[in-house]
């Protein structure tokens, strides 16, 4: 047997399973549902050990050994023969969200679980384990144990808000149902001691083990149940006058309809689209920790392919096959199921930002334009207005071309309408200052207000053909506009506006660039062709021959690695089980069928052709109908009642971990991108401020060639971590969809800010060589090689003398000072009791023996020894009443 030992981070409770190997091919796991000590487990661990020695007293002979240690279970996976465990080996902590950890899955091991002796083997085994083992788990594959990746952080926060009436009833329920998993853990619940928790079912489309959890899902205690997620996660600190402020950005990968770039086009037959990535951007203020008492804002975005029946033949070995559109669909089934989807999880307005070409040559993306056009329009026949679907087509590459237009300019309009249609999540009322200086555009921002703040309602579907290059400028412009809105509304700008070239900007757009690298090189096999600083026409020229190799390498990646990735991915998902008798995954002709279940078996019920929504939606809406609180909803939580001291919701404990032996170097909090250490220029002694606009050449980044080998290595760890496997590990991008091959005055250069080549300056190498000391100006951000003014001398010298005279130093070094250039000052004489008075030492002044005995007679009468009253007593007392009374 196998015993899986779990334990909570504090490891003061654990839970054992225990995984049968006698089974050949079938999944045997015991979870006993009980919670035990730290002390309980050893002597059990104790005893097994004893009991499975060959000779009692013999230590090493058998017994128990430690097969190896892990952070989480990834799940279960069984191909011809066995079923084999995935553990996750290693990890690293890539952001906080309110204390609670996401990490990354940096290494994992497979262990195969039947014994050698019952062991069947199949030929093919290997293979399939190969292939499997081709999706690199430790290449952006994130997970956190206390916090639900799947949903976004306003879904988190409205569930954690429901009311307690509803809570209590739940609880009740679930203990009439006997669902008694919790029952051994004996909770106190006195008085008002106890704390509603919270768990809710993960959002099954954005999680990537759903299908490896399957074989033990209802079998185990759900504390088991690790739920990964693909895409991208990355924190930076923006420091406002030293007050910490995350900003976070987290993409999610759909698991449906997942692939590579030119095999997964379009949609399937359920809506499922492919590329689709929802990204959101977490903004709180690190000064205070909990959901409760912080400040959180969110904004999310969607990215994704046209939702259309469509395909590109790569036999051809062209680099822009031909669109061609597979299936006739005039009532917009696929797009119905599509924006089905959207608008239960993310409300109304769905707007639609189109960034295909609208004119062209030869009829290319044009076709898919046109096919969009015509579903959107069909669908909102049947919406209301106020929720009817808006789609903006804007043809980026015509306005790139163009020498007139600013491409940011124009999509910073587009992205303000957007914003204030759909508005944003932030936790927290409206500040009293917006109420008494309310700006003009946050009084038009959109969403919903409650009580508690405001929600997002509705979202912004962005898509080019690949959903790379030009979706990622877009969503950044986007981001960067909602970026104002969120530091306006937790009162950090006064006006909901941010420029370029500012230390939060540049920030906000590495994090950004960072996102679209990732993305693009799990969808295309390539970082982005053409980034921020490539349309706002600011690259560097080196950049055109980066933009050839990445080209290049998309190229390369696309047509000769993308179809074994894809086996992979349709392997580790589980849309292909092998089984024995049927064709093999690398026999199949087409994952077509995989993909789309009406081709095998037709569906009983038919929707709607007009009614296209789900019931229950459109009476919710704007709101989405995922976040309101109705029966459908309240099934897919699991309420529970803790003490409130119990560890497993005690968040001070488990970002501090005092349990702990921790160092600074390691601390994640000071590791992570800083924008004043990373990006305020090192010469500036003036403004500190992160919304100072900069010069090109005072940034802390203008020049690469000046970072630091560390900031290097981490960036290299950031793009590097996410390439698949060669050959496209090494010069990564793009022939992408943003016409590198044909848009001649594209060519012209794009910043390659996170590549893991060291670009340097040879201008700045020399200055770099000559000043091995540091000036004054970088130390202390004022240059003092000039010398100072006649009359700021003269000042100066006053104030040293005013010093001197008041610390009373001797007077030859006073007369000394004096003859040399001090004649015109005057000496001051200190006026005071004290003898020695100065900073560095005081001494007391005498006091008269008069003085001492009157302080000594005051002590005694508060101790209550009174001194008997004299004759010059009397005389006073008697004067006193006279004067007062007579």
């Amino acid at each position: 047997r196998y015993f899986l030992v779990g334990s909570n981070p504090a490891e003061t409770k654990y839970r054992v399973l225990k995984i049968d190997r006698t089974e050949p091919k079938d999944l045997v796991i015991i979870d006993d549902k009980h919670v035990y000590t730290q002390q309980e487990v050893r002597e059990l661990l104790g005893r097994l050990d004893l009991g499975n020695r060959t000779k009692i007293g013999q230590k090493g002979s058998s017994g128990l050994s430690r097969a190896v240690s892990a952070f989480g279970v990834v799940g279960f996976v069984r191909f011809l023969e066995g079923y084999y465990i995935v553990l996750i080996t290693k990890r690293r902590k890539m952001a906080d969200i309110g204390g609670h950890a996401i990490y990354k899955i940096e290494d994992t091991n497979m262990i195969y679980i039947p014994n050698d002796s019952v062991r069947v083997t199949h030929p093919d085994e290997a293979r399939y384990l190969r292939i499997f083992q081709n999706v690199d788990l430790s290449s952006n594959f994130y997970f956190s144990y206390s916090y639900d990746l799947s949903h976004s952080l306003q879904y988190n926060l409205t569930v954690l808000r429901m009311p307690l009436e509803i809570l209590k009833t739940e609880t009740n329920q679930t203990r009439q149902e006997s669902f008694d998993i919790f029952e051994d853990e004996g909770l106190p619940t006195q008085g008002g001691s106890g704390v509603f928790g919270i768990c809710s079912k993960p959002y099954e489309k954005y999680v990537w083990n759903g299908k490896l959890l399957e074989a033990v899902k209802n079998t185990v205690h759900h504390d088991w149940l690790l739920y990964i997620i693909h895409g991208f996660c990355g924190q930076s600190k923006l420091l406002i006058y030293g007050r910490p402020i995350y900003v976070t950005l987290i993409a999610r990968r759909s698991s449906k309809f997942a692939g590579t770039r030119f095999l997964k086009r379009g949609a399937n037959c359920e809506g499922d689209v492919a590329n689709e990535v929802e990204t959101e951007q977490i903004l709180y203020d690190a000064s205070v920790m909990s959901f409760s008492a912080g400040s959180y804002s969110s904004y999310v975005q969607v990215r994704g392919s046209v939702p259309l029946y469509w395909s590109q033949d790569i036999s051809t070995m062209m680099p822009k096959p031909p669109i061609t559109l597979d299936q006739a669909d005039p009532f917009a089934h696929v797009a119905a199921l599509h924006f089905d989807q959207m608008l239960q999880r993310f409300g109304s307005p769905i707007i639609i930002l189109n960034l295909v070409k609208e004119r062209e040559k030869r009829k290319h993306e044009r076709i898919l334009s046109e096919e969009l056009v015509a579903a959107v329009t069909y669908l909102n026949q049947f919406l209301p207005p106020e929720h009817a679907i808006i789609y903006i087509p804007w043809d980026m590459a015509k306005y790139t071309k163009s020498k007139l237009c600013n491409v940011l300019d124009r999509l910073n309009v587009v992205a303000e309408s957007v914003v204030k249609k759909t508005g944003f999540f932030v936790n927290r009322p409206d500040s009293y200052c917006s109420i008494l200086r309310p700006d003009e555009k946050w009084n038009e921002l959109g969403g919903c207000v409650v009580s508690t703040g405001r929600l997002q309602t509705g979202v912004l579907r962005t898509n080019c053909v690949d959903c790379l290059d030009r979706t990622n400028t877009a969503q950044f412009m986007v981001g960067k506009c909602a970026l104002a809105y969120q530091l306006y509304s937790l009162g950090l700008i006064d006006k909901p506006n941010l420029q370029f070239d500012t230390d939060a900007v540049r920030l906000f757009e590495e994090l950004y660039e960072d996102h679209g690298d990732t993305l693009s090189l799990q969808y295309g096999g390539s970082q982005l062709v053409h980034r921020v600083k490539t349309y706002r026409k600011i690259a560097p020229w080196t950049q055109h021959s980066k933009d050839i190799m990445q080209t290049l390498s998309r190229y390369y990646s696309n047509a000769f690695s993308d179809a074994d990735r894809q086996d992979s991915i349709n392997l580790f998902l589980g849309v292909f089980k092998p089984t024995e008798g049927k064709p093999h995954l690398w026999e199949l002709p087409t994952d077509f069928y995989l993909h789309h279940k009406n081709t095998l078996s037709l569906s009983q019920t038919r929707r709607s052709y007009t009614y296209w929504w789900t019931t229950g939606v459109l009476k919710h809406l704007p709101l989405p109908f995922d976040e309101v609180t109705c029966a459908e909803n309240r099934r897919k939580l699991t309420v529970k009642k803790f003490h409130k001291y119990e560890e497993e919701i005690d968040i001070h404990n488990e970002f501090f971990r005092p349990y702990e032996l921790s160092s600074f170097d390691e601390t994640f909090c000071l590791a992570m991108t800083n924008s004043t250490r990373d990006f305020m220029p090192k010469n500036m002694g003036i403004d500190p401020s992160p919304f100072t606009v900069r010069k090109p050449d005072e940034t802390g980044k203008s020049v690469l060639g000046n970072k630091s080998n560390r900031e290097e290595t981490v960036l290299q760890r950031k793009t590097a971590a996410s390439a698949p496997p060669p050959p496209s590990e090494e010069a990564v991008s793009s022939s992408s969809e943003d016409d590198s091959g044909t848009d001649k005055e594209d060519e012209g250069a794009v910043s390659q800010r996170s590549t893991p080549v060291k670009v340097t300056d040879t201008g700045d190498n020399t200055k770099i060589t000559e000043n091995v000391v540091q000036s004054t100006k970088d130390v202390y951000g004022v240059n003092l090689s000039d010398v100072p003014s006649e009359d700021d001398l003269t000042i100066y010298t006053r104030f040293v003398q005013l010093g001197q005279s008041q610390h009373k130093q001797d007077k030859s070094s006073q007369q000394f000072c004096s003859k040399l250039h001090l004649d015109k000052v005057i000496n001051l004489i200190p006026i005071s009791s004290f003898s020695q008075d100065n900073i560095y030492e005081v001494q007391p002044p005498r006091a008269d023996r008069k003085s001492i005995e009157i302080f000594h007679a005051h002590i005694q009468a508060g101790k209550g020894n009174m001194q008997p009253l004299g004759k010059d007593d009397f005389l006073m007392y008697r004067e006193y009443i006279r004067n007062r009374y007579l």
